[in-house]
């Protein structure tokens, strides 16, 4: 539910919210997980044993299933990993998750210029915050972007909004072009 209570109808927002469960179902201090966004009556198609693990929302129409893709490089670099990522035709749209360590924008003044040392150095913050992200977007240009807290770890403490991530979305809008 929405703050408003309005149940959730979109395919893409309800693709995103099953996806950050499953992968919230994992815990905490995951690497970053791919996923290419496919309209699950197509994948029904083509593979027909999946109708049995229907849920209510895999049958509205224009819904859409998740498709993780596995073994992805290491990377410093998220949009440059994106960078390398084309999807064919088939994948309507894609999803990333990331985790992120965020700081009060005071906390970032004066790093040691060494990675490692900047990195430890805002670990060890008081006020420091651990977050995973989920941007998702779609060929039609609609996106969505969810944040979990782990502080406030609950599926009905997680924000949902277009704009969380705006950097992140356009390299995921950019794995959609030709």
């Amino acid at each position: 539910m929405t703050p408003a209570s309005q149940p959730v109808t979109d395919p893409l927002s309800l693709a995103a919210l099953d996806t950050e469960r499953h992968v919230g179902s994992a815990g905490w201090d995951q690497p970053p997980r791919l996923f290419a966004l496919v309209p699950t009556a197509e994948l029904l198609t083509r593979e027909p044993q999946l109708a049995s693990g229907l849920t209510v929302s895999d049958q509205i129409a224009g819904a859409l299933t998740a498709i993780e893709q596995e073994d992805l490089p290491e990377t410093d670099s998220i949009e440059s990993l994106l960078g390398q990522i084309a999807w064919p035709d088939t994948v309507v749209g894609c999803a990333i998750v990331v985790e992120r360590l965020v700081v009060p924008p005071e906390a970032e003044r004066d790093l040691p210029s060494d990675h490692d040392a900047a990195v430890a150095e805002l670990s060890g913050h008081p006020d420091r915050r651990d977050v995973r992200l989920l941007a998702a977007v779609t060929r039609d240009g609609s996106s969505i972007c969810l944040l979990r807290q782990r502080e406030h770890d609950s599926d009905d403490r997680v924000a949902t909004g277009s704009d969380i991530a705006p950097g992140l979305v356009q390299a995921l809008r950019a794995t959609l072009t030709d």
